[in-house]
Parts: structure tokens; C-alpha cells; sequence
């Protein structure tokens, strides 16, 4: 049985009708989880907050607000606002934007063009919500994506793991049923969102993290990075 008919069995699902591919954003088209993890580290310890670079790949995909909220939790025993939780986030972006710009991953304008041309649509689903980072998106994949098909942060309650941001991207990219839709995520929690929703989820695994980590959460595909998966694309269109 192929990784794709495995999916519908387990989603019990009659046919896989791709039509729109929902990419995650940090570790996926960017290679950004790097910076991303140093700005965790810096900022939090300004709050006396203990986090690893370990953490910051684990709760990857997460909106910061709810990470925050979190390690507060666990390691000061109390529970804070949205409010309060985001004036510590905004100390993380800050950091973050003062570090170089990440790359753009290899492979990954090529995959979006060879997705433009299948006449799929392209959508990205982040846990992000910074204008600087939608605008660099924009500058980036403009000539495949259109900007009311990213969703952030602020496009949704509940943040990955909960489906609810790549449910969010199925209904921008046109109300798209789940199994219309491919999500790609290089984070456990996102993996365990995008197979939350319905989605044939492929993992690019970027980080540090083995790939039983993804596997474990899901994952119906996993390549090494968006090169491959780029080659191998023709291959998934064609089990449709």
C-alpha cells in the first residue's frame, strides 16, 4: 500500500484530489529555525524563563503568545495574559528582526513553480503574524502566491497543533475539502495539525529532530529537504 492510500484509508477518504498546497513558513521555506531558536533563547531569559534550542524546534509551529504562555506556566507556576504574553513575544520578534535575513531553502521556488503550473494554488500557514515577515513572503513568492491565502497568527484562535490554521488555509485557498488539500511541515506540531485536518501531510525534515519524531506524529511523507521533494513532486501529483 502507497504512503497516499494509506492517507485515504485512514481518513477514509474515496479519492486524493489535490488542488492546493499549504506550506508552512520557518523551517520550511526559510531556512530561519536557527535565529528563530537564539531570539527564543535571548528574549525569554529577560523574563527568567529557561529555553533551549530544543524547545524552541519542539514548540515550532505553535503561536508564540501560547508557547509563552506555556513556559510560564511550567517554570514560574502561574498563568498570564494574552496581553502580557505578547509584550514578551514582541521582545522575541525584535530580536529575531535584528539577526540576518534567513534564506530561501534550495528547491523551494522551483516546487512552487512546478505547483503553479499543475494549477494548484499556493498557500502558506504560519504561527507568525509579524508584517515584516508577510512582506518578505510577498516579496519572495509573489508571482506564485497572493497574500489573502497566508494565514497567521491572527487568522485564528488556536494555533497548530490544533487544525484549525490549516482549515483556515483550505477555506482561503477557495473552501477546499481536506483531501484537495497538501500540507508541507518540517515541525511535530505542525505535522500533528495539518494530519489534524485531513490533509496528506508531507515533512520536510530540516532541524535537528529524527525523522521517527514526524513519523510518530503522522506524517505520510517525509524527504530530507525541499530539493527532493521538488524532484519527487510529479510522483505525488500522479497518484492522484
Amino acid at each position: 500500500m502507497t504512503p497516499i492510500q494509506e492517507y485515504l484509508k485512514q481518513h477514509g477518504f474515496e479519492a486524493f484530489c489535490p488542488k492546493a498546497v499549504l506550506f508552512d513558513m520557518d523551517g520550511v521555506l526559510y531556512d530561519s529555525m536557527p535565529n528563530h531558536a537564539i531570539a527564543w533563547q535571548r528574549s525569554m531569559s529577560e523574563f527568567g524563563i529557561q529555553m533551549t534550542a530544543a524547545d524552541a524546534y519542539a514548540t515550532e509551529g505553535a503561536r508564540g503568545i501560547d508557547t509563552i504562555r506555556k513556559m510560564v506556566r511550567m517554570q514560574q507556576g502561574k498563568d498570564i495574559t494574552l496581553e502580557e504574553a505578547q509584550r514578551m513575544y514582541d521582545v522575541k520578534t525584535r530580536l529575531f528582526h535584528e539577526m540576518p535575513e534567513a534564506p530561501v531553502f534550495a528547491g523551494t521556488k522551483e516546487l512552487m513553480r512546478k505547483i503553479h503550473e499543475a494549477g494548484m494554488q499556493i498557500g502558506v500557514v504560519t504561527g507568525s503574524g509579524q508584517r515584516p515577515l508577510i512582506n518578505r513572503l510577498m516579496k519572495d513568492f509573489g508571482e506564485f502566491l497572493e497574500e489573502d491565502h497566508i494565514v497567521t497568527a491572527y487568522d485564528v484562535v488556536h494555533g497548530k497543533p490544533n487544525p484549525e490554521p490549516y482549515l483556515k488555509g483550505l477555506s482561503k485557498a477557495g473552501h477546499l475539502q481536506p483531501w484537495e488539500g497538501i500540507v508541507v511541515e518540517n515541525a511535530p506540531l505542525g505535522v500533528r495539525a495539518g494530519v489534524a485536518a485531513g490533509c496528506l501531510t508531507i515533512a520536510v525534515n530540516s532541524g535537528p529532530l529524527p525523522d521517527q519524531v514526524l513519523a510518530d506524529e503522522g506524517a505520510h511523507l517525509i524527504y530530507n529537504n525541499m530539493v527532493e521533494l521538488c524532484e519527487d513532486f510529479e510522483n505525488i501529483i500522479r497518484q492522484a
